[in-house]
């Protein structure tokens, strides 16, 4: 098989054929997608088998998704009305025959099977059936049908080892957790997998019209270039090594802190466990950052709980909420666009999700009024029981105001809904006139009953902000007016999980009890927090600039966080092409920028929108250097985009 085969794909996406192995044939039409093609390899068409496994793996995709993500099909090229493909060596043992009888299978003219109904998706495969579609027809169906034919041999072969005798599989994906099945995480989803698999042809020399793939679809902030803060990472070293406490080339102020923290390990080292709930000490100046930063307001360390990032924190007050079956499920109240966490994780407790919009008119503020029809609507199936509010927003960069928070304040009292308030991004806030207000103190200066009464969990993470340390996965919840033998309970739920990685408690520690104004290290950590800070401001407002200036897209303010989520139009013409490959639009989009430009953002289709608007998610964290010329590239893919299917 020549790799290079004009649309079959690059080595990358390829697997030579196995002498000994059956071959498809049969003849193919001329079509666009085999030109350049050697007719001898045209009876072997392999196509890697774990392509399409991670695409049906996320549930949604249609099979015809696996073709757009090859150069084929990231091309426009149809899928061949007729004739043979072959199955990949990329499976193993028992899988690796059936694969190539599945090929054959979808070479057969045969009606579809009866549960593969026009507009129907199947859970085992995320086949995406059209209406008008036959199978083997340009529409990529013929492809769907090799995989059932596998689903079908799979059956087989368990029913043959029975009957010899042998052990079938415990866990399989008929027999797993059907919930971890449902889960789907846009953020690292297929878009980021072929991002992946770009950079390694990249490697390998293959030619593509850009020299590297830049993956602005995560709010990773020192994979983009930023530089760690100096402080944090000095204590980090000497805890770590704490024979570099002798050493002078570390400043008086970062030695004093990490032998504080040695003290409080257990051992003095930094490989102990800590207690379930975090360091004391550590969790004792957390509470005292949220004392400054609420203006006196005090905060109890043992309200507080040190956690893997946040969104360990987040899943663990969730487990909590989760009860009842049918109607008396559990709902959780999430803004529509939401970060995927919240989706994914309801999804595996086997949550309801209840969306609420946020106006994209009014810059993406929260109206108490769609709190009210999103509960009103969600009560005729499951009992809510929480809602979530994410401020600053991700991915849509608001800062809601404190009229706004008291308003939802009053409205989860009155209607008995816990309050979960994901504040990670409190300091990243850019826009004049945007202030950020941690609902723990507008719940407290509420004054009763709110204050006493209203339950509560915040949340921060020393990801975000200035430090962007998310690979050391550190941070907290605190719990307000929690019930107090609920707080056991979850001392129990954490207590499980053994305790937080104690280098994330470390930076944790550093990110709430920074140098004071007289230590030698305040004037360049200082100085160091207001640089990152103030770039992330000016690459927001660069970003608004540029995709307002451009026709068909739309950008409200950037007024914190780390992201745009630009509203694209996209051609009718475009979105029946996404629409015949079983793809949402706005992914049909990403992927096209991707293979063009390599530019890799996430669809807004994976963080939800309103049905008939179009959207992407990009982070704001590339170096400016880097930032205008992906700016301006992506505002001109989409103009070439959009003239190519009018």
């Amino acid at each position: 098989m020549s790799a290079g085969c004009h649309g079959l794909g690059s080595p990358s996406l390829l697997d030579t054929y196995l002498p000994g192995q059956p071959r498809v044939r049969g003849p193919f039409p001329e079509h666009e997608w085999l030109e350049g093609c050697p007719q001898q390899s045209w009876g072997r068409l392999p196509v890697k088998f774990s392509v399409w496994a991670g695409v049906a793996a996320q549930g949604l995709l249609a099979t015809a998704a696996t073709w757009a993500l090859l150069p084929g099909g990231g091309q426009r090229r149809a899928l061949p009305e007729a004739g043979a493909l072959s199955a990949c060596a990329s499976a193993s043992g028992p899988e690796r025959p059936a694969l190539w009888e599945a090929a054959v299978a979808a070479e057969q003219e045969a009606p579809a099977p009866r549960f593969l109904r026009p507009g129907s998706v199947t859970r085992e495969t995320g086949l995406l059936c059209w209406p008008g579609a036959k199978m083997g027809g340009p529409r990529g169906l013929g492809l769907g049908r090799a995989l059932l034919g596998v689903m079908a041999l799979r059956a087989g072969e368990h029913s043959q080892e029975a009957a010899n005798g042998l052990k079938e599989k415990v866990l399989t994906l008929d027999s797993m957790n059907p919930c971890v099945r449902r889960v789907e995480y846009a953020v690292r989803g297929p878009i980021v997998q072929r991002a992946l698999e770009l950079e390694q042809e990249l490697r390998q020399g293959v030619k593509k019209p850009f020299t590297e793939v830049i993956r602005a679809n995560i709010g990773d902030a020192q994979a983009m270039g930023q530089i760690p803060i100096t402080f944090p990472r000095q204590v980090l070293a000497l805890c770590v090594h704490p024979d570099l406490l002798n050493s002078p080339d570390f400043p008086e102020d970062a030695k004093r802190k990490a032998e504080r923290i040695l003290q409080a390990c257990g051992g003095h080292s930094l490989g102990a466990y800590s207690i379930s709930a975090g360091v004391q000490m550590i969790r004792e100046d957390v509470a005292r950052y949220i004392e400054r930063r609420d203006g006196g307001i005090p905060a109890d360390p043992n309200n507080i709980f040190l956690s893997t990032g946040a969104s360990d924190a987040i899943v663990t007050v969730l487990k909590l909420l989760v009860t009842g079956e049918g109607r008396t499920r559990t709902g959780v109240l999430i803004p529509i666009p939401q970060y995927p966490l919240y989706s994914a994780a309801l999804a595996e407790l086997n949550a309801v999700q209840v969306d609420y919009y946020l106006d994209e008119e009014r810059a993406w503020s929260l109206d108490v009024a769609e709190l009210r029809r999103a509960l009103g609507q969600a009560r005729d199936h499951c009992r809510p029981r929480a809602l979530c509010v994410i401020n600053p927003g991700n991915p849509t960069g608001q800062v809601q105001t404190r009229e706004c928070i008291e308003d939802v304040i009053r409205f989860a009292f009155e209607e008995s809904l816990f309050l979960l308030a994901d504040e990670v991004y409190q300091d990243n806030v850019y826009a004049e006139g945007s202030q950020f207000h941690s609902f723990k103190k507008v719940l407290t200066e509420m004054g009763p009953p709110y204050a006493a009464r209203q339950e509560l969990a915040s949340f921060h993470s020393i990801s975000k902000g200035y430090m962007g340390e998310c690979g050391f996965r550190g941070g907290y919840v605190e719990v307000v007016n929690m019930d107090a033998a609920v707080k056991q309970q979850m001392q129990k739920l954490r207590s499980v999980r053994l305790c937080p990685p104690t280098p994330g408690q470390v930076l944790l520690d550093v990110a709430v009890s920074p140098p004071a104004p007289s230590d030698p290290s305040f004037v360049q950590f200082q100085a160091e927090r207001r640089a990152v800070l103030a770039e992330l401001a000016a690459k927001a407002k660069l970003t608004e600039q540029v995709f307002n200036e451009a026709p068909g897209i739309r950008c409200n303010p950037v007024q914190g966080a780390m992201y745009s989520f630009p509203r694209v139009q996209l051609p009718p013409r475009a979105v029946q092409r996404a629409q015949e490959l079983g793809l949402a639009p706005d992914m049909f989009f990403c992927l096209r920028l991707l293979e063009e430009t390599g530019i890799c953002v996430v669809p807004g289709s994976g963080f939800g929108q309103r049905e008939g608007t179009y959207h992407f998610r990009m982070t704001i964290l590339p170096p400016m250097e880097k930032l205008r010329p992906l700016l301006e590239k992506l505002s001109q893919f989409h103009a070439k985009f959009t003239r190519e299917y009018s």
